[in-house]
């Protein structure tokens, strides 16, 4: 949580803050992820607005995980932008509060971000900034080759010569064998 009554509710102040927090968890998607408890460092503004607090910022951290080509261990750094509005209290009721009005304007209403008091919650903008910034596809290295289809090495290991020799499949068997056939005339 973050304390917003240092920057009161003059539009236009602002202030600036640096903290380093734990991530609390499920920073992640299928192959790699932010470890549970790993440091993230945030840089953050503050602006009061009309409407509320705009809050502008970066996130750090260090990821890990598998290459998805060979499995091996990924660990890299990560910075994530983010920016949110956190609308005053006062904000929800001026626009009908949950549950009344239209069925837009509620369906807007559970997108938006309130401040509850003088505090404000920044664990999901920072969630969604971090797991949206980590790779689809992480790579050990760019030129990664992957593992072999047929036996699973590792191909960066084995070397370009690694080869099962011809195998073909046992139903194309006799058609290869008309082939050889033919080609000799």
């Amino acid at each position: 949580m973050v304390d917003t009554r240092p920057l009161g509710r003059q539009p236009g102040s602002m202030r600036t803050f640096t903290r380093t927090v734990p991530n609390p968890g499920s920073f992640a998607t299928a192959m790699v992820g932010v470890p549970e408890g790993a440091s993230i460092e945030l840089e953050y503004r503050l602006e009061a607005v009309m409407e509320g607090v705009l809050v502008t910022g970066t996130a750090r951290t260090r990821f890990a995980g598998e290459c998805s080509r060979c499995l091996d261990p990924v660990s890299d750094f990560l910075e994530a932008e983010f920016q949110e509005l956190y609308r005053y209290p006062e904000e929800a009721d001026r626009f009908g509060g949950e549950g009344s009005g239209t069925g837009s304007e509620s369906d807007e209403d559970e997108e938006d971000y309130y401040l509850e008091g003088d505090l404000l919650d920044l664990e999901q903008v920072v969630r969604d900034a971090v797991v949206l910034a980590l790779p689809l596809t992480p790579l050990c290295r760019d030129d990664c080759p992957g593992l072999c289809v047929e036996c699973g090495a590792k191909l960066a290991d084995v070397g370009s010569d690694h080869s099962h020799g011809e195998r073909v499949d046992p139903r194309w068997e006799a058609l290869r064998k008309l082939g050889e056939e033919f080609g000799d005339r």
